[in-house]
């Protein structure tokens, strides 16, 4: 009589799409309103466990120098050292350490976010991957939203003035959305 040998899980590696990826953030300027931004230097690659997808990992990193608000003035201060630093630090990273599945179906990916040299715990709420699709090239395709809040200052991004009215200029919470579109390897 045989052993059953166990079944390898399907694992498979993904690349992001950088062309049909966003990575935006959104932040509350004096008060009032919202100011959005979004880098477009986006770079990663996801290890997904079909069998097991708590066992998956993910990797990512933004080019900090491709933030863009839709204004020159705000972009070059966002680059300077009250905020990014993008001459002494670069690229804004994550390296997850931890998937779990959560009630709704969506997952929740923990793992290190390093901002401005500051790496912090972070969590993000994932929907997806999507199912995957071929494209008209022969290429397999999935999707994936993320999204998470973060405190910047925790990041050392403390840069802020007093408004006369009272508050303050930008708020210390920072929303973050991806929208990330990946090539199977």
């Amino acid at each position: 009589m045989s052993t059953p040998t166990a079944t390898p899980a399907a694992v498979s590696t993904w690349k992001i799409d950088p062309v049909h990826s966003a990575a935006e953030f959104r932040v509350r300027h004096m008060m009032i309103s919202n100011v959005r931004g979004h880098f477009t230097g986006i770079s990663g690659s996801l290890t997904w466990n079909e069998a097991d997808p708590t066992l998956s990992q993910v990797e990512g990193s933004i080019d900090a120098a491709t933030v863009d608000t839709r204004d020159e003035q705000r972009d070059t201060h966002l680059k300077s050292a009250d905020f990014f630093d993008v001459e002494k630090y670069p690229t804004l990273t994550f390296r997850s350490s931890r998937v779990a599945r959560r009630a709704d179906g969506t997952l929740t990916l923990s793992g290190a976010l390093t901002i401005h040299g500051v790496a912090k715990e972070a969590e993000f709420i994932v929907e997806g991957p999507t199912p995957p699709i071929k494209d008209p090239w022969g290429n397999t395709r999935v999707g994936v939203h993320a999204h998470t809040k973060i405190n910047r200052s925790d990041y050392g991004l403390t840069f802020n003035a007093a408004l006369e009215t009272g508050g303050v200029m930008v708020s210390e919470e920072v929303t973050i959305t991806l929208e990330l579109e990946f090539v199977k390897a």
